[in-house]
């Protein structure tokens, strides 16, 4: 079976619309190193060819879009070479990146179907995106510090720039977003119906597509906004922004202080509690991750936030907490991680500033980003 299956759609004006779409349901369509390298090449390809005038990224099923990377492999690769990282855990993690960097950097319009669950590795595919679409159905999280991770795939780039410290606050909780959630974030920037899949495609297929990147963007721009004034459904409220002042709050002060806020945290809000709870059960590690990133301000660009990432990465696989979660959530399934420095309290600075060392003694791997 096919992971990814491409097609292309004609168009009244005579140019073709690429869709590409995951095709690994059980697994609600995570991410491998097959799967990734099959995308970047069929991209790679429509991204040069004239007659492709814009590009659509779906998934089978009515469960995700992408819950993410495929971390088990990355697990079961990890276990032949403990205390550094595999040469498979450094390819999945290069080739991802250089993936989605191609995404943000398409040109052409790029579109993300983002109905049911989109997560970690699922949403880095859907912000290099340019229309990028929520439904009633999609759940939305970066969920890295369950498994001794952090939000990667341009997290460093793009959850700094929410809304003040809504970055933190999602990084450190792995929230659920729903659809309202994701537009007020800025994950999402459209809003339709799970249903109203196939009247998009096609609308997109009377569309008066032309050479002009720019003018094909505008054109897919406003014809989203038009099918949304006919939507059947609607997107709900964000809790989110309803609580933007609270969760800026929350997320205040040192990291030791937000901490403590969270382990005294009272709250007729069971969604609060809840958060409190995950990030409290995930990796102190990962705390701290998510507390350089909070900090790295807006003047990183996305290439030099993907350098870092991998590096990142590479040490949370080899000396970090990676290993530990990915076998607690998802091997043994015992829900009963034993983190490398504790549980529930901030790990020592010296285990921290070697997680955020460069690994690359000499070229970097992305250096041609």
């Amino acid at each position: 079976m096919e992971q990814v299956l491409f097609k292309t759609l004609e168009t009244v004006s005579g140019k073709h619309i690429g869709v590409a779409t995951l095709n690994a349901e059980k697994s609600l369509n995570a991410l491998d190193l097959q799967m990734v390298r099959l995308l970047a090449k069929q991209l790679q390809r429509w991204r040069q060819e004239p007659q492709i005038a814009a590009v659509v990224l779906d998934a089978t099923g009515d469960k995700a879009f992408c819950a993410g990377g495929d971390v088990r492999a990355l697990y079961q690769a990890q276990q032949s070479n403990p205390g550094s990282f595999t040469h498979e855990v450094r390819l999945f993690f290069e080739e991802e990146y250089r993936l989605d960097y191609l995404l943000h950097t398409f040109g052409k319009p790029i579109l993300v179907w983002g109905d049911g669950i989109v997560m970690g590795g699922g949403l880095g595919l859907m912000m290099g995106a340019s229309h990028r679409i929520v439904t009633e159905r999609s759940r939305i999280a970066m969920p890295e510090v369950t498994i001794g991770l952090y939000p990667d795939v341009g997290g460093s780039y793009f959850l700094g720039r929410l809304p003040g410290k809504m970055g933190l606050f999602l990084g450190l909780t792995a929230y659920n977003l729903n659809a309202a959630d994701a537009r007020y974030c800025g994950f999402a920037n459209h809003f339709l119906a799970a249903a109203d899949k196939q009247r998009l495609l096609d609308a997109m297929s009377t569309l008066s597509w032309g050479d002009n990147h720019t003018l094909n963007h505008q054109k897919l721009h406003d014809l989203l906004t038009m099918l949304a004034t006919n939507c059947s459904e609607h997107p709900g409220s964000s809790r989110l922004k309803a609580h933007q002042q609270a969760i800026d709050t929350l997320m205040s002060g040192t990291l030791a202080e937000v901490l403590q806020k969270m382990h005294s945290l009272t709250s007729d809000q069971p969604w609060l509690l809840k958060a409190r709870d995950t990030m409290l059960s995930g990796s102190p590690l990962s705390w701290a991750l998510a507390w350089q990133q909070a900090n790295l301000g807006h003047s990183m660009k996305l290439a030099d936030c993907f350098r870092m990432e991998l590096g990142w990465c590479l040490n949370c696989c080899a000396i970090g907490d990676f290993c530990e979660g990915v076998r607690a959530l998802l091997v043994d399934k015992d829900r009963s991680p034993q983190w490398r420095y504790g549980n529930g309290r901030l790990p020592p600075q010296e285990a921290v500033d070697a997680v955020l060392a460069n690994p690359f003694p000499h070229e970097h791997p992305l250096a041609d980003l």
